[in-house]
């Protein structure tokens, strides 16, 4: 199969593409290379890099050329970033999943959308959230993924593409960009720098190793339905100061570090899914929270020239921009 890999710079997208190439796929990536785009995630791979935007639909038809299936991790991710200006995440969610459903309307390709638990919004009062659920999204993040998902049951029905949507809980693993919390608190802790903690820090979040993350949309790439949506979960829930805690202990950082600061606005407590349905495919997360996060948090011990000079730059005027009054405030 050839698959083009949208976003497949990015975090997830190049642990996926990697994954394919492993398998015998042949594997193309398009990414637009914005802030947490990085090609030294691909590098010692065979993979071409196309650098382009999903909302440009020349170049991707000139990216999509003779591949069998699309599947599109492209996306601006961070909710906080969303929260300070959200006006790319709608056009790249909403109308990038748009082209890039065009392009297989027109060529009959396999599509596959990424998407994430945080459309089904807030469930602090229980449960786990099923794939029939109404979406409640409560970010502007959130918001233009939802959007996006909305297009793939729609084109499906109306031009009977052979799309289908995955939505992933908390993902986590080597080379993720350190604005997202398990990379952030690492990288700090291996600083001695603060660690700022949203609130009282219990908000509680379903953990997924990116391996077994992958594994669950390739299988959804390769046998999932039509219009069907699957969550990928790692059913695997922690309280943020949890997590926090055991960064802490595996770097040997002090607990002195921690800065309870101001709550990011309408933060979600508690998301979970229910991951029944693509359980019965055949899928179940392999990996232990306690094995992967001392995974992770060792590669970053171990690969400072990776995310040290991201730590600068563009990162360090959003943190600024994210963190400075609160840190100041706490």
């Amino acid at each position: 199969m050839r698959v083009l890999v949208t976003g497949g710079a990015g975090f997830i997208g190049s642990h996926f593409a990697k994954r394919l190439l492993a398998a015998g796929d042949e594997v193309r990536v398009l990414d637009k290379l914005t802030y947490s785009g990085n090609p030294a995630n691909l590098e010692g791979t065979e993979i071409e890099l196309v650098v382009g935007d999903i909302c440009d639909p020349q170049a991707v038809a000139e990216a999509a050329a003779g591949c069998s299936a699309i599947v599109n991790f492209a996306a601006e991710t961070h909710v906080d970033r969303s929260i300070l200006g959200a006006g790319d995440f709608g056009r790249t969610e909403f109308f990038g999943t748009q082209v890039l459903l065009e392009e297989v309307r027109r060529t009959g390709a396999r599509f596959v959308q990424v998407s994430t638990d945080e459309v089904y919004g807030d469930l602090s009062g229980g449960g786990s959230s099923v794939e029939t659920d109404p979406i409640k999204p409560s970010s502007p993040y959130s918001v233009a993924k939802a959007a996006g998902d909305l297009h793939i049951p729609a084109y499906a029905r109306t031009f009977g593409v052979n799309a289908s949507i995955t939505r992933g809980s908390n993902t986590y693993g080597p080379n993720q960009y350190p604005e997202k919390l398990i990379p952030l608190m690492t990288t700090n802790a291996i600083e001695s720098q603060p660690l700022p903690v949203y609130g009282d820090g219990k908000q509680i979040r379903d953990w997924l190793w990116v391996e077994d993350h992958c594994a669950g949309v390739e299988l959804v790439l390769r046998e999932g339905g039509p219009g069907e949506i699957y969550n990928v979960g790692g059913e695997d829930e922690r309280e943020n100061v949890e997590v926090v805690d055991t960064i802490l202990r595996l770097t040997g950082a002090d607990k002195s570090l921690i800065r309870h600061v101001e709550d990011r606005a309408g933060h979600d407590r508690r998301y979970s899914l229910d991951t029944t349905k693509l359980r019965a495919l055949g899928w179940a997360p392999r990996k232990r929270f306690e094995d992967g996060i001392a995974e992770t948090v060792a590669w970053y011990v171990a690969h400072r020239g990776w995310w040290e000079p991201i730590k600068s730059g563009e990162y360090r005027d959003y943190y600024e921009q994210q963190y400075a009054a609160r840190l100041a405030a706490g």
